[in-house]
């Protein structure tokens, strides 16, 4: 198994770290041909405006489409959660263009800014042996669900702050930026058996 990394901006290195440490090979993906070689991709975090204007200069958009649609599995943390949704709220002007992978709403900078980034335990049912360290930077968070999204983790408040649909995953935290490896065998282990 190959993982992919979006490595055009933001954390990709870090999510290359954690792999590492569960005996699974990544690679950094910078060009539409990078994608042939790969079982997964991961879009990290980073700034989600910056990061959708080079997939246009280096054409990834519709290769990045394609994968998905061939049913690969595709993740997204913090930016890459924007990257993949249908809706953003909260543009920083214009409406934003996405990937529009995954059919969820994403308020942007939900929570305030870099001074305002915090850290709190998650729940999340489909890992076993107690919560999970959610690390939330400029952090997004999903407003609202289409059909086929099923939620995977919430704040006290109610907001949601991971969730599946079909081949594709997104967390609006950091999972990258913890020691705990649970989250990236989950999507390995969706490369593998593609449930």
């Amino acid at each position: 198994m190959v993982i992919g990394i979006l490595a055009l901006q933001g954390d990709f290195i870090e999510h290359s770290h954690m792999l590492k440490q569960i005996g699974i090979k990544s690679v950094e993906i910078r060009l539409p041909h990078e994608m042939k070689k790969i079982d997964g991709l991961i879009i990290p975090g980073g700034e989600s405006t910056t990061m959708m204007k080079l997939m246009h200069i280096y054409n990834l958009i519709e290769p990045i489409k394609q994968f998905a649609a061939g049913k690969m599995p595709v993740w997204g943390t913090c930016a890459g959660m924007i990257c993949l949704a249908k809706d953003v709220l909260n543009p920083d002007s214009s409406p934003m263009e996405t990937l529009g992978l995954m059919d969820i709403s994403v308020e942007r900078n939900a929570f305030g800014r870099q001074v305002d980034s915090f850290e709190t335990n998650l729940q999340i049912a489909q890992l076993k042996d107690g919560p999970f360290p959610g690390v939330f930077i400029r952090a997004p968070y999903i407003e609202k669900t289409g059909k086929g999204v099923e939620t995977l983790a919430t704040l006290p408040d109610g907001r949601i702050v991971a969730a599946r649909q079909g081949n594709m995953l997104a967390t609006s935290f950091h999972p990258e930026l913890t020691h705990d490896t649970r989250i990236h065998k989950y999507f390995s282990a969706l490369i593998k058996t593609g449930k």
